[in-house]
């Protein structure tokens, strides 16, 4: 799944709760992305930061959801997950034995493959702790980093009835 794609199929919750995050913890990156986005839809930045902020949040999803944005979106999927997430992150990389730094950041190499039954107990472990939605678009995401992702990944995203975004 591209970034875009993510973006159509995810709870806009979920992109709400990201952007306060942003909004809250790294106004720079939250003024980057919206400038970024205007550019790429030719408006003046002021035009997107008049309107009130539910107007702002729902613009800037819709924009993420265009193909054009992919790369804006993935990044801001990516400084979330690793700025606001790093339990999850680093739980996932323990349970996978992916090295780190210990806030889920990897150190070393990406596995070349993923062994489906730690797999299983990996996701097993993030849903017990952690909200479906935000494992399932931190999987979304992680997927996204090696070119065709990970088959057994892809297949665990793709079958596991608890790993939906919406």
């Amino acid at each position: 799944m591209k970034a875009h794609e993510i973006y159509n199929a995810i709870d806009p919750a979920l992109v709400t709760q990201m952007l306060d995050w942003f909004r809250e913890h790294d106004k720079n990156v939250y003024r980057s992305a919206l400038s970024s986005l205007a550019q790429s839809r030719k408006l003046r930045l002021v035009f997107v930061q008049k309107k009130p902020l539910v107007d702002q949040y729902a613009w800037i999803l819709k924009t993420l959801k265009s193909k054009q944005s992919d790369t804006i979106g993935e990044h801001l999927l990516q400084v979330w997950l690793m700025a606001g997430n790093q339990e999850m992150l680093a739980n996932f990389c323990d349970a996978m034995e992916i090295e780190h730094d210990g806030k889920g950041s990897v150190t070393g190499d990406l596995p070349e493959s993923m062994d489906s039954a730690a797999l299983d107990n990996a996701v097993d472990q993030l849903v017990g702790d952690f909200d479906p939605k935000l494992v399932t678009l931190y999987l979304q995401v992680f997927n996204l980093q090696r070119p065709g992702g990970w088959d057994a990944l892809s297949k665990k995203l793709e079958e596991d009835e608890r790993l939906v975004l919406a």
